[in-house]
């Protein structure tokens, strides 16, 4: 004889993979607001940082933003992506801080080198505008699949007084606990999307029906090749010696400083398609277009020691 189950059945309620990662986010967010007197999310208008402030939406709705968003401007920047960054900061309605490279420059706080990008002197220009704007606690969107050094950083990053990283000192992160601690002059770094993937990423943008800058998906554009990378003509960017222009259908995987950010050939025009790419590449995003970060092994580490992203 079969004897029935009488127990009362208890339903199970279980986030899917993106709605956990986004539920880890969030939380990471409300730690933030409710540990920190001063944060700032940093807004490129790059999709990590688009995905970014997404969930930071959430995490306070329906109230408005409780932080401050900033930019550090090269000045080589994509122009469609400042136009997107600048209508999405006007709908929600925060506060913007552009902190200038060429600013830097023309206060000899930095030196220009010609015809190398800009991205390493961002480091002071960011820390400076953590020191004058007091920030005291950064958001940033980089995620561990990215570069290996991103793949040894905390969630909360600890810098001290100089804004330097120390990857053989940091503290443990154990049940999802963090440590905030700081004194004066110091701040921490936080990473909410640590744990998402470039694929994670695609797939919470079509999920949740994202709007991000046109160049990200398949369009025609004059290119050079250089060092095996598609460098996309622009003021910054002009043929070689030797080298031809074509016209090519190609994407952005990342859209930072125009000097060093290249392009891939791709016919992937909607979020559908573009997942389907990423779930076939075995190439990060920034080691298939990222000049800036072949100059070393240790080229993502040796910036983020002196206070880099």
């Amino acid at each position: 004889m079969t004897q029935l189950d009488t127990s009362p059945s208890v339903p199970v309620y279980q986030l899917s993979h993106l709605r956990a990662l986004e539920a880890e986010s969030i939380h990471i967010f409300r730690e933030v607001v409710a540990t920190f007197e001063r944060p700032v999310l940093l807004f490129s208008g790059g999709k990590d940082s688009v995905v970014m402030l997404r969930l930071a939406q959430k995490a306070f709705w329906p109230a408005r933003l409780p932080l401050t968003v900033m930019h550090i401007d090269t000045g080589h920047n994509f122009p469609e992506v400042l136009e997107f960054r600048d209508r999405k900061v006007s709908e929600l309605g925060v506060r913007m801080v552009v902190a200038s490279v060429q600013a830097s420059i023309d206060a000899g706080r930095v030196a220009d080198e010609p015809g190398r990008s800009r991205n390493r002197l961002q480091t002071t220009t960011l820390l400076d505008a953590i020191a004058e704007h007091r920030f005291d606690a950064v958001f940033g969107g980089a995620r561990r699949d990215e570069e290996k050094a991103r793949a040894k950083e905390r969630v909360f990053s600890f810098r001290d007084e100089f804004g330097q990283w120390d990857p053989k000192n940091q503290r443990p992160e154990l049940w999802n606990l963090y440590n905030g601690r700081h004194r004066p002059g110091e701040h921490i770094r936080v990473f909410p999307l640590s744990n998402w993937t470039e694929l994670d990423i695609w797939r919470y943008i079509a999920e949740e029906g994202i709007e991000i800058p046109a160049m990200y998906y398949a369009h025609r554009r004059q290119v050079v090749r250089r060092d095996g990378m598609l460098m996309g003509l622009c003021q910054w960017i002009q043929p070689g010696e030797g080298e031809e222009v074509t016209e090519v259908t190609v994407r952005y995987r990342t859209v930072g400083d125009a000097t060093c950010t290249a392009a891939v050939e791709s016919a992937a025009a909607t979020p559908e398609e573009v997942i389907a790419e990423v779930a076939a590449t075995r190439v990060t995003e920034r080691g298939a277009t990222r000049a800036d970060d072949r100059f070393s092994e240790a080229a993502m580490e040796d910036r983020k020691k002196e206070g880099y992203f």
